[in-house]
């Protein structure tokens, strides 16, 4: 057994790695780039290392750095975790070369199935059944073209040498398809450094099915069953689940040896994911996707159903040990759902700032894996996953059950996230019976209401007590004037808030609505007393925001400044109300990637301009009207949130004056 791994990952994976490393006595060894030198991981390891800036090409992504790392610290072996380099065959002929082993399969088999055209013509010739498609390496558009008009649509594009949905695309008509095929050649150039793209025949009510295998270097291979991710959006995981509430014990038997014989087919060693595409309506048909060379994102429920920690076989098995498993036996329902920073209100567009606190669920069959920590800076240089929040229970509606109710204790103030969005998924009727598809968050789930009466009130009133409390006797917000007594006003969220003192705390007012409350604060500890119950929230505030945890949602109640208030006003008496701002703005921070357009050209409503990546996405700045249009921002610019990148002066005869 490895005395020494280095970690050659970030976030929550590398934690989650580490604890086992710890468990089994072996010390662990980070490496972090300076985005990271305070980051949890950094903190939980042994030792830690210093990689390279914040870029994770100058850093992650940098193999020199991280054998030198490696060889520095005298480990042994590098466990890779996924995404970075764990699916990189050249990294794992440095780690070879170095005399390091990598905890991962041998390069043959990741280079075999790190590209999904290969991939597929090779289990096909093992009689693994594929769904119909065309791509080959070199392939230009023209020919990706001719082969969908004989395909038929819809089609799924999906980057060759890809994974994690990046740059995948479902195409409902052949007009659709150039732009399509640009875009994903774009994304996948960025993201795998291969722009070589696979057209698939679009499965109708597919459902996303993968099969755990594990296998020793002595030959044996074993499966660990499948779990179901067929929850996604835009081809992202976002909920997943073990065991598959589709298939039979026939099915999963049949499944199961699918994926083993995946595995034999390239000699494969360690823990691998065999996926599968499966129709709802036929559950009987399966057809192979893609085999992912490394542990997956989902990877703790099938732990929780099995009992088996698989990074605890990875090691074993890299260290030379023979696979040695319980029978296989499945034990109860585990679900998974993904904590991103992003916002659903705004189009999940990801989020950059600053956490200032932090809480993690608790009770019974709930797990968290997360790098979450008071303080952490979440930038745009990476993935926004932030951490899985995993419950198991003894039947899948306990385990849901259990996961609603963990989602609703998880705090995170000062980044916002997608907690409220992945309550809402499991609040769906079709997602509680089992009834799914990788397209029924988009057809189904619509983002919940950002503010609420209870949070926006706790916002004010806390507002009110802090202006009390630091205001001379002169500036006390009494509500006092000549005539007919008034209440102080507060801005939160674009609401005015009216709140004055009361008997036993204030009275608080919002469209209308009105409640006498007492707000009790404790160093962000609040409790709110009314009509004789109590109401426990987190509360956390920055200069001009307040972000208030209460009822099992966050809410983000930012406090408009007096120049903004007094600019909003007069923009309402100077413009007609059909005006639009003819400056078009970034809407996160982030890398120009394309330009769709030029300095004079005529553009209309809704045309791209510009295109901005940040956290592995991509977001097209669109035209907001018709016009004459100047590009201020060029392809590799980095820019601001709210930066503008372009303005459209209006053609003379659609100007509003």
């Amino acid at each position: 057994m490895f005395t020494t791994v280095l970690v050659a990952n970030r976030g929550e994976i590398a934690c989650r790695v580490m604890r086992t490393l710890r468990t089994l006595g072996i010390t662990s060894v980070a490496v972090y780039s300076d985005a990271d030198a305070d980051a949890r991981h950094v903190r939980e390891a042994d030792h830690a290392v210093r990689i390279g800036p914040p870029p994770a090409a100058s850093s992650y992504l940098d193999i020199d750095a991280v054998i030198a790392a490696a060889l520095a610290s005298n480990a042994q072996a590098i466990h890779p975790g996924y995404g970075f380099l764990s699916e990189n065959p050249d990294f794992a002929r440095a780690c070879e070369a170095a005399g390091i082993v990598f905890i991962g399969p041998p390069v043959s088999a990741i280079t075999a199935m790190g590209d999904k055209i290969r991939a597929r013509e090779h289990v096909a010739a093992r009689g693994v059944p594929i769904t119909p498609g065309f791509g080959a390496a070199g392939s230009t558009d023209d020919e990706l073209i001719a082969a969908a008009a004989e395909l038929g649509f819809p089609l799924i594009i999906k980057p060759s040498g890809g994974g994690g949905g990046k740059g995948m695309s479902v195409v409902t008509s052949a007009d659709l398809l150039p732009e399509a095929l640009r875009g994903a050649r774009r994304v996948a150039a960025s993201a795998f450094a291969d722009d070589t793209l696979l057209l698939e025949k679009f499965i109708s009510n597919p459902r996303h099915i993968e099969v755990q295998v594990l296998a020793d270097q002595h030959g044996s291979v074993a499966h660990l069953a499948e779990r179901e991710c067929s929850l996604q959006r835009r081809h992202q995981k976002v909920i997943e689940e073990a065991p598959s509430a589709l298939l039979d014990e026939q099915t999963r038997e049949r499944i199961g040896v699918a994926a083993c014989e995946v595995a034999r087919s390239v000699d494969y060693v360690g823990a691998g994911t065999v996926e599968f595409l499966v129709s709802a309506d036929r559950p009987d048909e399966l057809f192979f996707m893609e085999m992912n060379t490394r542990l997956q994102v989902e990877h703790p429920v099938t732990e929780l159903v099995t009992g088996v920690d698989l990074v605890e076989q990875q090691v074993r098995m890299a260290a030379g040990e023979r696979l040695a498993l319980p029978e296989l036996t499945l034990t109860g329902h585990a679900v998974e759902a993904r904590l991103y920073a992003e916002d659903p209100a705004r189009g999940f567009l990801p989020e950059t700032g600053t956490v200032l606190r932090v809480r993690d669920p608790e009770g019974a069959g709930v797990r968290v894996d997360s790098a979450l920590h008071d303080g952490l800076v979440v930038g745009a240089d990476y993935d926004p996953l932030l951490a899985k929040v995993i419950a198991h229970g003894d039947s899948r509606e306990q385990a849901i059950d259990r996961l609603d109710a963990a989602l609703a204790d998880m705090v995170v103030l000062g980044v916002q996230t997608n907690a409220a969005f992945l309550r809402a998924i499991l609040a769906v009727d079709a997602v509680r019976a089992g009834d799914i598809d990788t397209g029924l968050i988009e057809r189904a789930v619509v983002a919940p209401e950002p503010s609420s009466f209870t949070a926006r009130a706790i916002a004010a009133a806390l507002e009110h007590a802090r202006a009390a409390a630091g205001a001379t006797v002169w500036r006390q917000p009494t509500g006092w004037r000549m005539g007919e007594h008034r209440a102080a006003r507060y801005d939160v969220d674009g609401a005015s808030v009216a709140v004055a003192s009361a008997e036993d705390g204030v009275e608080v007012t919002i469209d209308g609505r009105t409640e006498t409350m007492r707000v009790v604060d404790d160093a962000g500890d609040v409790t709110v007393h009314r009509e004789g119950a109590l109401t426990r929230s987190l509360v956390a505030r920055t200069n001009d925001t307040t972000w208030v945890h209460v009822d099992g949602t966050t809410h983000r109640l930012r406090r408009r400044t007096r120049a903004e208030l007094l600019a909003a006003h007069r923009a309402g008496l100077d413009r007609a109300q059909s005006t639009i701002d003819p400056h078009v703005r970034a809407v996160m921070p982030g890398t120009v990637v394309a330009v769709a357009a030029a300095t004079g050209d005529s553009v209309v409503e809704g045309d791209p301009l510009v295109t901005i990546e940040a956290m592995k996405m991509e977001h097209a700045a669109l035209a907001s009207i018709a016009g004459t249009v100047t590009i201020s921002v060029s392809v590799g610019d980095q820019v601001r949130q709210d930066q503008v990148v372009a303005r459209i002066d209006p053609h003379e005869g659609d100007r509003h004056d």
